[in-house]
């Protein structure tokens, strides 16, 4: 795992100190690769690549990057992992292919002179952002991977296209002047993060997951911003097509036969995942993704998985029984850290230096303290991630479930059940539970906001408002400028839980989910890999049976299943918790000094990029406990805590001052 960057000139540019930045452009990446750097630029052609190296596969010198093809055509800065590069080697030295090292880089390029990049990639199961330069033809071609799950931002400046894996390597480019987009705070105030298609910044966009870019130094001179470069962008991997293909063509519903077919494939990629030059170890949270995964990690592994969880003590939001229990039961090698409060929130202020754009998913807290606490003994580590997405895990998935036929009616209908529900929320709420005997589900729902949630979802005109409502952060308009809608990417499929899949796969999954992830764990040096994103498990995931995925009122039946193979039911069946922090109570305590400063009136009203009138409405109903707005106000600390930090800072060091216990 690495960092990189680059830049290509236009072709009236000076070929001269523009080139140099790359040194500092690829210095700010260190955190992502600290064990070495390395340069590779023609100044004749107006190009520069910039790598740092995590050494994960074939620590000599051997894999040093940027790297040079057999034939001295190509050049590469890769930052990822291809994780059946060894067959694919194989594959090359019948056909007669020789290597100088064991890198999966070398490989990769072996396979992109005897195929071309698109077909090199389709070839490849792994995660990477890189970017190729082809010498002969003069053509700059980045690249990411499926699931987008390496970041690739790209900027386009007066005088050159600057691309690298983080904004801050941007920030550094002398000619890149930084100018805030009121579009994207709109939309990150809405949703707490910042979808594939924006970026805080004008003139800088992210490089779609599963396509390429392909640019000459003469492209420039038409493709003269962001937006122009970005629709150049072709896919070489369709998640809309994956989609479609999947539900055009089920999978049989043989109970038994799915199940076999899920542990396979999930043994499969949790090998793949397994294989490293340097320890490897396992975020265990003791939910079922992870607790799967570790299972089928143990099951191949000659020694105890090392596994590594977070608490807190606040007992509500504290896992780490469970993670332990799950442990033992696999006799792998465990370490957990309960972190106080203020243990927590010490993180904070870092918060905007690892992330770059505004970032609002809490538990991004946790997972930068997991990463840190991993990075002692492993460079490696696996997660869950993917399992909600693949498998139907989210609350808002078993809901499209069991509401299917209210959801799925007509505007009229769901307008009437929309007042009703509205109207449980405002006083009738306790009574009528009482008295109609409701399913415990619903019970829990009308204890809280989000019985107005439902009433929104339920009322809204399309199944893009219905996912939007059950998605964003908070109804009140916080900005003067107005988010944007939904992708017309986004296709059409047959049923309405396919359709909330599909978005949190496009937007949710890449945006929040693998970006909270990649900075947590490159913050701290750690390379995080996610098997139930595999591709082929996604594309299984696609194929199966609404059935599979929800019943009996819960999510993930089919990985459930799987799980069962090695755990007890009592060690995982149990309700999600997530992976949070307890935001709002820390609001009205040992943080309200820090979050009163930030949402003062008067700061607001400078910055004129908020409604401060109702951004203070919101800060003193949720004081006075009348609303719980934690979500939406963090979203505005963080967006708050950005503007007071210069991105081009450096990470926070790579450990804390805490010690695990055992």
């Amino acid at each position: 795992m690495c960092g990189i960057t680059g830049i290509l000139q236009t072709q009236h540019a000076a070929r001269s100190a523009d080139l140099t930045a790359i040194g500092t452009m690829t210095a700010r990446l260190r955190h992502r690769g600290p064990d070495a750097d390395g340069f590779w630029s023609d100044r004749d052609a107006g190009i520069a690549f910039g790598h740092r190296r995590l050494a994960i596969i074939d620590l000599s010198d051997a894999g040093r990057q940027p790297m040079l093809s057999g034939s001295g055509r190509f050049v590469i800065t890769f930052n990822g992992e291809i994780y059946n590069y060894k067959s694919l080697r194989g594959e090359l030295e019948r056909e007669g292919k020789q290597f100088v090292g064991n890198s999966d880089t070398e490989v990769l390029l072996g396979l992109i002179e005897r195929w071309g990049l698109e077909k090199a990639l389709q070839r490849s199961n792994g995660m990477f952002a890189l970017a190729v330069w082809d010498r002969r033809t003069r053509i700059l071609h980045l690249a990411r991977d499926r699931m987008g799950k390496k970041p690739l931002y790209i900027a386009r400046t007066p005088h050159a296209l600057v691309f690298a894996s983080e904004l801050k390597a941007i920030a550094a480019f002398p000619d890149f002047h930084q100018e805030i987009d009121s579009g994207a705070v709109a939309e990150f105030l809405t949703r707490g993060w910042l979808p594939e298609d924006q970026c805080i910044w004008r003139g800088v966009f992210k490089l779609p997951p599963g396509t390429i870019l392909s640019v000459r130094a003469a492209d420039l001179a038409v493709s003269r911003d962001a937006a122009a470069l970005r629709e150049n962008a072709r896919s070489w991997w369709s998640l809309s097509d994956v989609a479609r293909a999947g539900r055009g063509m089920l999978a049989p519903a043989d109970d038994r036969q799915l199940v076999s077919q899920a542990s396979q494939l999930l043994e499969a990629a949790v090998a793949d995942r397994m294989v490293a030059d340097v320890p490897v170890g396992l975020f265990l949270s003791g939910g079922i993704d992870s607790s799967t995964v570790v299972a089928l990690m143990q099951a191949q592994s000659s020694r105890p998985v090392r596994t590594y969880t977070i608490g807190f003590g606040e007992r509500a939001f504290d896992e780490t029984d469970n993670a332990a229990a799950v442990a033992r039961h696999l006799g792998t090698s465990h370490t957990e850290l309960r972190v106080t409060p203020a243990e927590a929130r010490a993180v904070i202020p870092e918060l905007p230096t690892v992330w770059d754009e505004p970032f609002a998913d809490e538990s991004q807290i946790p997972t930068l303290l997991l990463s840190r606490l991993a990075r002692r003994e492993v460079t490696v580590a696996l997660s869950g991630d993917g399992g909600d997405e693949c498998f139907a895990g989210y609350s808002r998935h078993v809901l499209c479930a069991r509401l299917a036929p209210l959801l799925n009616s007509s505007q009229p209908i769901r307008t009437m059940a929309a007042s009703g529900v509205a109207l449980l929320g405002r006083g009738m709420r306790e009574s009528v539970v009482e008295a109609l005997h409701l399913p415990g589900w619903l019970q829990r729902m009308t204890h809280s906001d989000r019985i107005n949630r439902l009433a929104n979802l339920i009322g809204s005109e399309d199944v893009a408002g219905m996912y939007r409502r059950s998605t964003q952060l908070t109804e009140l308009q916080l900005t003067q400028a107005h988010p944007g809608g939904d992708s017309d990417s986004i296709p059409p499929l047959d049923d309405l839980l396919s359709e909330f899949i599909v978005r949190d796969m496009l937007g949710y999954l890449p945006s929040d989910i693998l970006v909270k992830l990649d900075r947590a764990s490159m913050a701290t040096s750690l390379e995080a890999r996610c098997p139930l994103l595999d591709h082929r498990v996604v594309e299984f995931s696609w194929s199966l049976p609404n059935s599979a995925k929800v019943r009996h009122g819960q999510g993930k039946w089919l990985l459930r299943q799987v799980l069962g193979r090695y755990l007890p039911q009592h060690l995982f069946e149990r309700p999600k918790q997530g992976f949070d922090v307890p935001i709002g109570a820390w609001l009205k305590g040992p943080l309200r000094s820090w979050a009163s400063d930030l949402l003062s009136e008067s700061r607001l009203r400078n910055q004129h990029l908020l409604d401060a009138a109702r951004v203070q409405d919101c800060w003193l109903q949720h004081l006075s406990g009348r609303r719980h707005f934690s979500r939406a106000l963090w979203a505005v600390l963080m967006l708050q805590s950005w503007l007071d930090t210069p991105v081009a800072c450096e990470t926070s060091p790579l450990a804390g001052a805490m010690e695990p216990a055992q």
